[in-house]
């Protein structure tokens, strides 16, 4: 039988790399069809978000892999902060009993135990 950890680390997540937001008047929203262009306030050249859960845990620079686009990751956050992400729950549910951040063994007991 697998361990937690095993068990927690062979989950798949979904992966995000956010190029920017903005936030847009629903009027605006509605104009939208295809061709148009939202302007996003980031430089072309600075640094995208890598994202699991909706929670940021690096960052990195776009780079094209043949006919595919690719990140290649400049910063990645620490393992517990990575493992939180991967979880998805609020922060406030994770603390061990001493009120101390949990280990990764914890976060996976917690996960596969519902």
């Amino acid at each position: 039988m697998a361990s937690p950890i095993e068990s927690f680390a062979s989950l798949e997540v979904p992966i995000i790399v956010r190029l920017g937001e903005r936030e847009m008047p629903v009027r605006e929203v509605l104009k939208l069809v295809p061709g148009s262009i939202i302007e996003l306030p980031k430089s072309a050249d600075e640094e995208l978000d890598l994202m699991v859960n909706n929670r940021r845990i690096g960052s990195g620079t776009a780079v094209k892999i043949g006919e595919n686009f690719g990140i290649r990751i400049s910063y990645v956050g620490p393992e517990i902060e990575r493992a939180r992400a991967a979880k998805g729950g609020a922060e406030d549910e994770l603390g061990s009993v001493s009120g101390t951040d949990p280990s990764i063994e914890d976060l996976a007991n917690q996960l596969l135990a519902g």
